[in-house]
C-alpha cells in the first residue's frame, strides 16, 4: 500500500517539451510503499539466479525459463502486457556462434609457431562473421597502440599505416587513463575509445583482418578470468544484413605476459611500445617477423531470446511512459571451465536488478494510479554487448518521443544501507536534480561513480537509449555504510569485483543483507511515481553529446 506522507510536489513549467528543468526545484514529497520488501527482493533474487536457469543465457532453455518467470511475475502482479501482439514478450532475434574444438589461430616467427591461441591460460579468440569456415594465412602483425581515430581529441593511431589485411594488437583503455594527464581525453576516467567494442569497431573500419587487445587488470578493470569467462563458449549478435562481412574475421584478446614474450621475439619492449603510444605523434608500427594464422571452424545457429515487458497506464497522460530497465540475462554455462560448478549464476548480476523493477513494478500498481504510465523492460542479451537493449532502442514498444526518461539497474551488491548513491556518468542529465531532491528526504547524498577509469557508463543498458537521445539514469547503492562506514563498503565492492565478479561466484547467499536493496529500491521507485505525477520532461545537462539528439527528437514529426 503506497502512503503519500505529504503532497506537494514542485513541478517545472515547460515552454516546450524539448527544454527541461535548468535545476530542479526541490520537491517535499516522500512517497513509499509496502510492497517492497526483503523478503520478496530475497525470494525474487534466489529464484533468478538458481541452477535451475542454468546461468540464464539467452536462447537456451535456462534463459527461456527465466523469461517466463519474469513474464508471470508480471502477470501476477497485473502488469499490462506491453510486448508483441498482446503478450509480456518482445522477440530479439539472434546469432549463436560457437567455434568447434579443431579451431587454430597461431602466431608464427618467421615460420615457428610461437603463440597457440587454444592456450586459454593467455588468449581468447572468436569471430563475429557468420561463415562455419575462416582462414587467415600470415597476416602481418602491427602495433598500433590504442587503436583511437577521435577528431575531437586530434587523435589517430592509424594516420600513418595501412592495416587492411592485418592483425593489429592493441591497448585497452586511452592514453588519459595511462598517464593520468587531465588534458587528455577524459583524463582517469575512460571514454567511449577505452572500451573493448570500440577497439574491434574501429579495426574493422580499417579493413584489418583481425584485431587483438592486450589484457592488463588496471585499464581493463577486470582480471583476466572475466575475459576468459565471458569469451568463452556460445556467443550472441543481434543478426545483421551483411552477416558480419563488416567485422574483423578474428577478434580477441591475450594476456600482458603473452604479448610481452612476443614482442621481444621481434626486439621490442611492451612497456617502450605503451609509453610511445601515449604520446600524440605516436605512429603505429609492423611488428617484424610475427604473422598470425587461423583456421576457424564454426557452429552457427539463430536463436531467438525475448525482452519482457509489463506495463501500468496512466490516468491522465496514459501515451507518456517512464522506464524501468534492467538486463536478466547472464552467462549461462561453461563446461570447460576449471572446477565442478560451471554455471554462472548471476545472482548480483543481475537477478538484484531484476527482481528490484518487478518490485518497483508492484509498488506501482498497487498504488494510486499515477497521472502518466510506467514501463517495467527486462532485457537479454546485455552480457553479450547490449543486444536487448539496442533492439530495444531500434524497435521500441513505446515511441521514444514518448518516453518521459529512464531508470537503469545493473548489479546492485547487497551490502546493507548506506548513506550515499552513486550515480554512473555522474553529470549528465536533469535526472540527477531529481535524485538529489529524493536523497535529500532521507539526508542522504550523490556521490559520482568512484571507478570512473572502469568506463562502466558504456557497459549497461541505459547507454542503447541514450545514444538514442532518452534522458537515462544509472544509479547505484552506494558505499558509506551507515553502521560500518566508507572503507567498509569499497572493501565489499572490491571483493566483489575481485572474486565474484562474471565468475560462478556470483551466487546468492541467505547471509545477504538487503536493507540496502530494498532502500535503493524505494528511492528509485519514488523518484520515477514523483515523475510519473509531474509535468517533467528531464533532458540532459547542456553540454553533453546526448542533448542534441533529445531536442532533434521531440522537434520531429515521427
Amino acid at each position: 500500500m503506497i502512503k503519500i506522507l505529504t503532497t506537494t510536489l514542485t513541478l517545472c513549467l515547460m515552454f516546450s517539451l524539448t527544454i527541461g528543468c535548468s535545476k530542479l526545484i526541490e520537491s517535499s514529497e516522500t512517497v513509499s510503499s509496502g510492497e517492497i520488501t526483503e523478503q520478496d527482493l530475497s525470494l525474487r533474487i534466489k529464484k533468478l539466479s538458481s541452477d535451475n536457469f542454468e546461468g540464464r543465457a539467452p536462447g537456451t532453455p535456462g534463459g527461456i525459463a527465466a523469461s517466463q518467470y519474469i513474464a508471470d511475475e508480471m502477470s501476477s502482479i497485473g502488469l499490462i502486457p506491453m510486448g508483441s501482439d498482446g503478450s509480456y514478450f518482445q522477440s530479439v532475434e539472434l546469432t549463436a556462434q560457437t567455434l568447434l574444438p579443431n579451431s587454430q589461430m597461431n602466431i608464427n616467427f618467421d615460420r615457428e609457431s610461437v603463440f597457440d591461441g587454444n592456450d586459454k591460460k593467455n588468449s581468447v579468440y572468436w569471430t563475429k562473421r557468420l561463415n562455419e569456415n575462416i582462414d587467415i594465412k600470415s597476416s602481418e602483425l602491427v602495433f598500433v597502440g590504442f587503436g583511437i581515430n577521435a577528431p575531437e581529441y586530434n587523435w589517430n593511431d592509424y594516420s600513418e599505416i595501412e592495416v587492411k589485411g592485418k592483425t593489429v594488437l592493441i591497448l585497452i583503455n586511452d592514453p588519459g587513463f595511462a598517464t593520468q594527464d587531465e588534458t587528455l581525453f577524459k583524463g582517469n576516467a575512460m571514454t567511449y575509445y577505452g572500451r573493448w567494442t570500440y577497439k574491434y569497431e574501429e579495426a574493422a573500419r580499417q579493413g584489418a583482418a583481425a584485431a587483438i587487445i592486450i589484457h592488463k587488470t588496471a585499464p581493463a578493470s577486470y582480471g583476466w578470468q572475466v575475459v576468459s569467462g565471458s569469451w568463452s563458449g556460445e556467443q550472441y549478435d543481434l543478426v545483421s544484413p551483411d552477416k558480419g562481412a563488416s567485422r574483423t574475421a578474428l577478434e580477441g584478446w591475450m594476456t600482458y605476459g603473452k604479448a610481452e614474450e612476443l614482442l621481444l621475439k621481434a626486439g621490442l619492449k611492451l612497456k617502450d611500445l605503451e609509453a610511445n603510444a601515449t604520446e600524440n605523434n605516436f605512429k603505429a608500427l609492423s611488428i617484424p617477423r610475427l604473422t598470425l594464422s587461423a583456421s576457424l571452424k564454426q557452429n552457427i545457429k539463430t536463436t531467438v531470446s525475448r525482452n519482457v515487458a509489463g506495463g501500468v497506464i496512466g490516468s491522465k497522460y496514459p501515451e507518456d511512459f517512464v522506464l524501468y530497465m534492467a538486463h536478466w540475462d547472464h552467462l549461462g554455462m561453461n563446461l570447460e571451465i576449471e572446477g565442478p560448478d560451471k554455471i554462472y549464476n548471476g545472482a548480483v548480476d543481475n537477478a538484484t536488478g531484476t527482481a528490484a523493477i518487478i518490485e518497483i513494478a508492484e509498488a506501482f500498481k498497487t498504488g494510486m494510479q499515477p497521472e502518466r504510465s510506467a514501463l517495467f523492460l527486462a532485457v537479454t542479451a546485455e552480457e553479450s554487448g547490449l543486444l536487448g537493449s539496442a533492439y530495444y532502442a531500434e524497435e521500441p514498444l513505446v515511441p521514444l518521443k514518448n518516453t518521459i526518461a529512464g531508470i537503469n539497474i545493473d548489479a546492485m551488491l547487497p551490502l546493507g544501507r548506506t548513506k550515499d548513491m552513486k550515480v554512473i556518468g555522474y553529470g549528465a542529465s536533469e535526472l540527477e536534480d531529481l535524485l538529489e531532491s529524493t536523497l535529500d528526504r532521507r539526508n542522504m547524498y550523490i556521490v559520482p561513480d568512484d571507478k570512473p577509469e572502469a568506463g562502466y557508463y558504456y557497459r549497461s543498458d541505459h547507454i542503447s537509449l541514450a545514444k538514442k537521445g532518452v534522458p537515462m539514469l544509472y544509479a547505484d547503492p552506494g558505499n558509506e555504510h551507515e553502521d560500518y562506514g566508507l572503507i567498509f563498503g569499497e572493501d565489499f565492492s572490491e571483493d566483489y569485483t575481485k572474486n565474484r565478479y562474471h565468475k560462478p561466484a556470483d551466487e546468492y547467499n541467505d547471509t545477504w543483507d538487503l536493507s540496502g536493496i530494498k532502500q535503493t529500491s524505494e528511492i528509485l521507485y519514488e523518484l520515477g511515481y514523483n515523475l510519473a505525477n509531474s509535468t517533467m520532461w528531464p533532458n540532459w545537462y547542456e553540454g553533453t553529446e546526448f542533448r542534441s539528439l533529445r531536442t532533434k527528437m521531440m522537434n520531429s514529426e515521427e
